[in-house]
């Protein structure tokens, strides 16, 4: 039996349609003798439905409370595609958080994969044809829910590759692969083949949107080479991530960032540390007590009221350059004045886009330059 793992983010779920179109396309792949275990991601905006209703009832809920409360989008997404993948004729369940094997530790609502036991992977395919994991879901020690992060769905998807030993991982998602930039923002942005896992986690925890750090760091760790598709017919595959590539220039716009002023660098230390040791991924500005939130689907005024911080959001959109293994940060007003910048910084960063090779560019005077964390 060959068994292929699978994740599609919640882009693919625009509509109730769209369950049936990727069903038959995992019918076709049963047909031709495979067994799969399918990463759910919750379809588009419903996540932060949920979160908007929770923070209507409480606006500082326990971690706890987020992390069983907002899964449950994802939990929704996997059933309604085994409910299409049935139809087809082909067997299908949905493993729960705790029924994957997946344990954690760490913050409820932030929690770090400890342990992947295959068991309850190999009796599902066992006895079906398609396995449906909801994306970001495991238990701590205890049994009790934990998440794994917003836009974690890749974690969970790489987690179960590496228990089951599968070499490859393949991931769907509404762009074919890794861009020089967001090509949504910049249409110009190159499509990059080949690229290492270092740089992939590089721009991830930059910010960027293309697949979850950590995810990327345990592909690393466990050998699982990563095949990035689109999430549409022909589901072609446009970039794959493993241990080799060119280091490649870029330039990452995170208009999902939140930037923090504190009063002074002490204070800006302090948490800077708080967020970290809770799992947020951060930036730590060298120039001025800012950090940068780089996930802004964190709770930012939750989090400082909790750990009794007092920070300014200050509504900046961070763009940073890429090269190699330098980064450089400007922070700009807004979403708009991110994207004229970020426009002339990748004319500058990887060159005119009918070039054969990207072009360095030379250091600008208003940048700070970050080391990649």
């Amino acid at each position: 039996m060959s068994v292929a793992v699978l994740k599609f983010g919640g882009s693919t779920f625009p509509d109730p349609d769209a369950f049936g179109a990727v069903a038959d396309y995992l019918a076709k792949r049963v047909g031709e003798g495979e067994r799969l275990v399918v990463t759910v991601s919750a379809g588009p905006g419903e996540t932060e439905r949920l979160r908007g209703r929770l923070h209507e009832v409480n606006p500082y809920p326990g971690e706890s409370v987020v992390a069983g409360l907002l899964t449950l989008a994802d939990t929704i997404g996997a059933h309604l595609l085994a409910a299409a993948v049935t139809r087809t004729g082909r067997s299908a369940i949905v493993l729960a958080g705790h029924q994957m094997g997946f344990t954690t530790s760490g913050s409820p609502m932030w929690a770090r994969m400890e342990r992947m036991d295959r068991g309850p992977l190999d009796a599902a395919l066992a006895d079906h044809d398609v396995v449906l994991l909801p994306g970001g879901q495991a238990v701590d020690g205890n049994g009790c829910p934990t998440w794994l992060g917003k836009n974690s769905s890749d974690l969970t998807a790489i987690a179960a590759a590496a228990a089951l030993g599968v070499r490859s991982c393949e991931i769907f998602s509404d762009v074919e692969g890794v861009y020089t930039a967001d090509p949504r923002l910049l249409p110009n942005a190159r499509l990059v083949p080949e690229m290492s896992y270092d740089s992939v986690a590089t721009l991830s925890g930059l910010g960027a949107r293309v697949l979850h750090r950590r995810a990327v760091q345990m592909a690393q760790r466990h050998g699982v080479r990563i095949v990035c598709r689109l999430n549409r017919a022909p589901y072609h595959s446009g970039s794959i991530i493993g241990p080799a590539g060119v280091p490649t220039g870029a330039v990452v716009v995170n208009p999902n960032a939140v930037v923090v002023r504190f009063a002074d660098d002490r204070t800006a230390g302090i948490g800077h540390a708080a967020l970290q040791q809770g799992g947020i991924e951060t930036l730590r500005m060298p120039d001025g007590p800012v950090v940068v939130v780089v996930n802004g689907y964190v709770d930012v005024p939750g989090f400082l009221h909790a750990h009794n911080l007092a920070g300014e959001v200050t509504g900046q959109v961070p763009v940073t350059e890429v090269l190699g293994t330098t980064t450089r940060v400007h922070l700009t007003a807004d979403a708009d004045a991110a994207v004229r910048l970020a426009r002339e910084l990748h004319d500058r960063v990887v060159g005119d886009s009918d070039a054969a090779e990207p072009v360095a560019a030379a250091p600008l005077t208003d940048a700070r330059e970050v080391p990649a964390q």
